[in-house]
């Protein structure tokens, strides 16, 4: 049997495309169809490590795991991770290849392209079906020229598309039409449908709109898609507002731990959070530019694309008196990846890898270590224990992967946070137990770990908050609805009708 393709693309950026592609991954899985997730060319600062030591964007990492797969570049073969407002770290096929601004990757592209379609082919010939991720719009018309990122991969590879839209945000018949007026008729004629997103109320009062839409445009309306909500999936790129738990904590007799979080501009690896934001017992705050930073029991200095220019917008916020007051107060503090490498006496970048930034500039100074960045960057899965010789950690097991590109060297004698299965020592704990420091992206995930962690911020329960089994309950969720509202077997009739041209 020859593979088949299907691509779903946006009217928007978070219209629903990878929320779509993880919801048809799951389908297919459960109907014993081998099938695989890929996105051409990805931008964004969350991303993920595969087994063997690549790294790609989170939603395939994610979409991986909805097929019941492990997480392979082949599926995120370009990833854009800016460092500044024109320029970006570009990876190809889980390799940092270096940084480039707009034009210069404008003109890489071709080269871009050939990578990705290598990698695209590879799944054709590993899987029944290969489920593509647009990015943004395909209507942006001067990102039309070389386009790696949608129709220009569609047109290249024979590959059907579908066109979400989010009816939540207003306007998605001008969306739809606009967008579908704005293709050439070529890209046109491999639109097989539209699919409407995030729709609340009765669905009567749409269906006049529907059929006017058909009639507009010729192409069918393949299912509308109602609003979820508490819906969680693991962001793609945006940092999102914790969900509102405050109802699940009113009667909860254990206190509720307060967790601040700074969001600078070059945040990273944003779902680090996740199970804390999730967790009935935490109110998570995240403290964004000029707001008032609250009282907490325990605050989160998260990853960082940019440590050096991140270290500077939190030192112009108020962050390090606020530190200082927190810590004599007996507050707690974290520092994951970039955040930790903020914690110590100093930072430097003698290669000038972060662009106009010093090459060298004072820490926090919590922590006596230096860090030095480097070309090479380290991507590893984790795993170990936590530091029971300390007596502010209890017994957990803990797991993670690095993305980082700083050497950091403690000058003194120290307590790790954890201790791996390889023997290293990861991390920093203080010998007064309030700041850790860890290079573990998605410290947070292991039930073990998040009890231990928590306990050790404040929180004296004996709780447990599983997130493995929540995140694949809320993906089974989104299947469920896809499901009973579009028929999804018709769908990938549709599809078919396309012969790759790989």
């Amino acid at each position: 049997m020859s593979p088949k393709c299907l691509m779903v693309q946006g009217t928007t950026s978070d219209a629903g495309k990878s929320t779509f592609v993880t919801a048809l991954c799951r389908l297919l899985k459960r109907r014993g169809i081998p099938v695989a997730p890929f996105k051409p060319q990805n931008m964004a600062l969350n991303s993920a490590v595969t087994p063997d030591g690549g790294e790609i964007g989170r939603a395939q990492a994610v979409q991986a795991y909805a097929a019941g797969l492990e997480p392979h570049v082949d599926m995120s073969p370009i990833l854009l991770k800016p460092n500044t407002d024109t320029g970006a770290q570009v990876i190809i096929q889980g390799k940092a290849i270096g940084n480039m601004n707009a034009v210069g990757y404008h003109e890489y592209k071709l080269i871009a392209k050939k990578a990705s379609i290598e990698s695209f082919t590879r799944l054709c010939k590993q899987y029944n079906w290969v489920l593509v991720e647009g990015a943004g719009s395909p209507a942006e018309i001067n990102l039309r020229a070389r386009d790696i990122a949608n129709m220009g991969f569609a047109e290249s590879v024979n590959c059907p598309v579908i066109i979400i839209a989010d009816i939540d945000k207003g306007g998605v018949f001008a969306h739809l039409v606009g967008t579908l007026e704005l293709l050439s008729q070529s890209e046109q004629n491999r639109v097989i449908g539209f699919v409407i997103n995030r729709f609340r109320g009765d669905i009567s009062l749409l269906q006049s709109g529907l059929d006017w839409l058909e009639e507009r445009t010729g192409k069918p309306v393949l299912g509308v898609l109602p609003f979820l909500k508490g819906f969680y999936l693991e962001s793609e790129d945006a940092v999102t507002q914790p969900l509102d738990r405050q109802s699940d904590t009113k009667n909860t007799p254990n206190k509720v731990l307060k967790v601040v979080i700074p969001i600078t501009p070059r945040v990273s690896n944003h779902t680090d959070w996740d199970p804390l934001s999730l967790h009935p017992q935490v109110q998570v705050t995240l403290v964004r530019q000029n707001q008032e930073i609250p009282p907490a029991d325990l605050v989160i200095l998260p990853g960082s694309k940019s440590v050096q220019a991140d270290l500077t917008y939190l030192k112009s916020q108020g962050w390090e008196h606020y530190l200082n007051k927190h810590l004599r107060y007996g507050g707690k503090v974290i520092g994951i990846c970039g955040g930790y490498q903020m914690l110590g006496t100093d930072l430097k970048d003698p290669l000038g890898l972060e662009n106009d930034q010093p090459k060298q500039m004072s820490g926090f100074g919590f922590i006596n270590m230096t860090t030095e960045l480097a070309i090479e960057k380290r991507l590893h899965l984790q795993k170990g224990k936590l530091n029971t010789s300390s007596p502010w950690l209890t017994r957990a097991d803990v797991s993670g992967y690095e993305i980082h590109s700083g050497i950091s060297t403690h000058n003194l004698p120290y307590d790790p946070f954890a201790q791996l299965e390889n023997e290293q020592k990861e991390g920093y704990i203080s010998a007064d137990g309030q700041i850790i420091g860890s290079y573990l992206h998605g410290l947070f995930d292991h039930p073990e770990a998040l009890l231990s962690l928590l306990n050790w911020a404040g929180m004296k329960s004996q709780s447990t908050f599983d997130y493995d089994i929540y995140r694949n309950a809320e993906i089974d969720r989104l299947a469920d609805s896809c499901e009973e509202h579009i028929d999804i077997d018709a769908l990938l009739r549709r599809a078919e009708e396309f012969t790759l041209s790989v």
